[in-house]
């Protein structure tokens, strides 16, 4: 229902129930409590005066979260952390003395961002796993018909629909290695203190230091991480930030390509993305047939590639051990590249599981321009048969100019093998020529390298992944 206020397009229409949890409020508050919780059980066990009870009233609490509490007390002390601090304090009042004891905000503000990030690259993965079956079902099923390859949009060669997927599938696995990598080189924060020194937590310890690195290690251990950031100043290097969103914006730049290959096959009306029966293509032409889905694919891939500016500045312009310029961008600029992303996954496994092909289109196509393609493999044939190398090939290039002019200039069907016959040079009948329009001897070994490419490349990946392929398709909302 329409309403009187701003609402991102990003929630509203494209992306799922999923990745908008993991970046919502009850999210980050929630793993504020967790974090709190950890802080307390392991200093409780390194014997600070923090007792079991305390930590067991606020593990009572995780989740009972009173944000019009917590909105009154950010109203009055301008500072959300300490809002959710006294927030907290009032659902557990023996454990009140004892939260947040040491740390700094970028304790929970930070370690948080990390954690919420390593969540949605986990998502991100499952799903880029999903459009990899998808065009793997599709690559094997086309993988030996041919089609019209393209250098500058000119045809070329000539390729298999199925030898096509597969470049877009090895731009997929790219993306894929580089969000294993994030996800396994991600480290929390940890429990650094107001400037990166620990000091604080040197004072609670007197003076232990290997207690202050086991306070990390614990931390860590019960949010899932094998490890800290070595050093940092109050927060964690805004460059992290910067790898995870360029992860992001290199899976939009692959489903970009994808989208925009479509969008042209869609003109060449060879291949389509999924329209609905009762789908409308253009309110003014009903006939049309938009690829819209692409075209919203490569809309929020713009925006992810763009986006990739925000962390890379915020990055550059972070002073000294710390200051607050990156708070409001970071807040916009990281979850949206993730709920972007997310949206253009989405899309892009509904396209990949239902794209339409048209083979007879595509064989005419082929066939408007196999004349050409065919015309060294005629030359050698006409050799054979006596005639002279260099005499057929300036023949043929004649012969070319001449056909491409009907083409061209005409609007006539591509004549070549109507001129070659007529031609005295070839000593060959339109029938012995025709035997050389076969488009499958033109595709080289497109089809090998598709099974190739699958077995070694594709099917692995399926493999070690295969939980990410259960469950329902995300839905589309528009």
């Amino acid at each position: 229902m329409p309403t009187n206020r701003y609402e991102s397009p990003l929630s509203s229409r494209y992306a799922s129930d999923e990745m908008q949890y993991i970046f919502s409020a009850d999210k980050k508050f929630s793993t504020w409590r967790r974090l709190w919780v950890a802080l307390a059980r392991a200093e409780m066990e390194l014997g600070l005066p923090v007792t079991r009870e305390q930590v067991e009233e606020l593990e009572a609490h995780l989740t009972d979260i009173d944000y019009e509490k917590a909105a009154q007390w950010e109203k009055k002390l301008r500072h959300d952390v300490m809002a959710h601090v006294h927030t907290y304090g009032e659902l557990c009042p023996k454990a009140m003395p004892i939260i947040h004891l040491g740390a700094t905000s970028c304790y929970v503000g930070d370690n948080t961002d990390v954690i919420l990030m390593r969540e949605a690259l986990l998502l991100v993965r499952d799903k880029l796993v999903r459009v990899l079956a998808h065009l793997a079902e599709f690559a094997r099923r086309y993988k030996d018909l041919p089609t019209l390859g393209f250098t500058h949009f000119q045809a070329a060669q000539l390729v298999t629909v199925g030898k096509r997927a597969t470049l877009w599938m090895n731009e997929l696995l790219m993306d894929l290695e580089e969000v294993e990598y994030r996800i396994s080189t991600l480290k929390l924060l940890g429990s650094k203190g107001t400037t990166g020194t620990q000091a604080s937590f040197l004072e609670l310890f007197e003076g232990d230091h290997e207690k202050v690195k086991e306070l990390e290690r614990k931390i860590a251990a019960e949010m899932g991480f094998d490890a800290v950031v070595p050093v940092s100043g109050q927060t964690y290097s805004r460059k992290m930030d910067y790898n995870v969103v360029s992860t992001l914006a290199g899976i939009a730049q692959s489903a970009s390509k994808f989208a925009t290959d479509l969008r042209l096959l869609c003109h060449l009306k060879e291949v389509e993305e999924p329209f609905e029966a009762n789908q409308i293509g253009s309110s003014a032409m009903p006939y049309k047939r938009n690829p819209m889905r692409c075209e919203r694919i490569c809309a929020l891939a713009r925006y992810v590639m763009v986006d990739a500016g925000n962390p890379a500045v915020t990055a550059a312009t972070q002073w000294f051990e710390r200051t607050l310029d990156d708070s409001a961008n970071k807040r916009l600029s990281v979850p949206e590249a993730f709920l972007a992303v997310d949206a253009i996954l989405n899309i892009y496994a509904n396209v990949a599981a239902g794209l339409v092909v048209h083979p007879k289109v595509i064989e005419k196509h082929v066939l408007e321009e196999l004349p050409f393609m065919a015309s060294e493999n005629i030359m050698m044939d006409a050799v054979k048969r006596g005639g002279n190398r260099q005499e057929l090939h300036e023949r043929i290039r004649v012969l070319s100019q001449q056909a491409g002019y009907h083409v061209k200039e005409e609007g006539r069907p591509n004549d070549l093998i109507d001129l070659m016959a007529a031609d005295p040079a070839f000593g060959m009948t339109k029938e012995e020529l025709s035997v050389h329009l076969e488009p499958s001897r033109y595709i080289g070994r497109c089809p090998e390298q598709v099974e190739e490419f699958l077995t070694r490349e594709v099917q692995p990946v399926l493999d070690r992944y295969a939980q990410a392929l259960s469950g329902p398709e995300t839905e589309l909302k528009v």
